[in-house]
């Protein structure tokens, strides 16, 4: 049998190897009920728990460290890893950003998750909402205008904007998640270039989304959510077309 048959079947076999092991490992921290911050057990006593070597060991911590899983502290040990999206972010925003020198399916399934999250989840948010966070959210808006009508971009402001407009669920998850998504669009924007970004339209926009919020208008919050990533699709469409 020819040699380019036989090594790619043992480096697959290898990579199968190092990721029932990387899922063993987990399963270790499960079934040991250790939570974030708390020490692992040393090297030694994982090599003899898991019957591994200490360079199989390495190379499996390496990757669960690189996934969020544990954190490796040198001259303090091994720790498991606070709640940390980086490894998440890294990989849709590659993803995205790939997509998008073909047909740009995954960059527009990225926003099609967005645009699920904020439009299904509104109505909860503002049953929730209190007279002093709407305040926050407004300021948010007020500030948007002003830097519209100066012709300066506000990401950061509407990221803010959003954010706000879930805190009052109180889900950490899901303001990660935001988090992840926000960071993953901006590369897609400077992937696909801010030209012909109407500033005061984007304002405006905002500005409705929080009337319908003001006025307790679940259904009307969620169709202009929803809307609102139709621009946003329509670039990469465009950006993907003329690639």
């Amino acid at each position: 049998m020819p040699i380019s048959t036989i090594v790619p079947k043992a480096r697959f076999s290898a990579q199968a190897r190092l990721r029932a092991l990387q899922a063993d490992i987990m399963e270790l921290i499960l079934d040991r009920d250790l939570d974030a911050g708390d020490p692992m057990p040393t090297e030694s006593e994982l090599c003899e728990v898991l019957g591994v070597g200490r360079n199989t060991l390495r190379e499996s911590l390496k990757v669960l460290q690189a996934l969020g899983v544990i954190e490796i502290r040198h001259g303090f040990g091994m720790f498991v890893a606070p709640s940390n999206f980086d490894a998440l972010a890294d990989g849709l925003t590659f993803r995205g950003r790939l997509s998008l020198r073909h047909e740009g399916l995954e960059a527009l399934q990225l926003v099609d998750i967005r645009q699920a999250l904020e439009s299904g989840l509104i109505s909860s948010s503002i049953a929730l909402v209190t007279p002093e966070h709407l305040l926050l959210i407004e300021a948010t808006v007020v500030k948007m205008e002003e830097l519209a009508a100066r012709a300066e971009p506000f990401a950061e402001t509407d990221a803010e904007f959003h954010r706000l407009l879930f805190e009052p669920l109180g889900n950490d998850l899901l303001m990660n998640l935001m988090s992840v998504f926000w960071k993953v669009y901006r590369k897609i924007h400077v992937e696909i270039g801010t030209g012909g970004l109407d500033l005061a339209h984007t304002a405006g926009e905002h500005r409705a989304i929080y009337d319908a919020v003001a006025a307790k208008d679940g259904l009307r919050a969620a169709e202009l959510l929803s809307r609102h990533f139709d621009g946003i699709r329509k670039k990469i469409q465009k950006f993907v077309a003329s690639d």
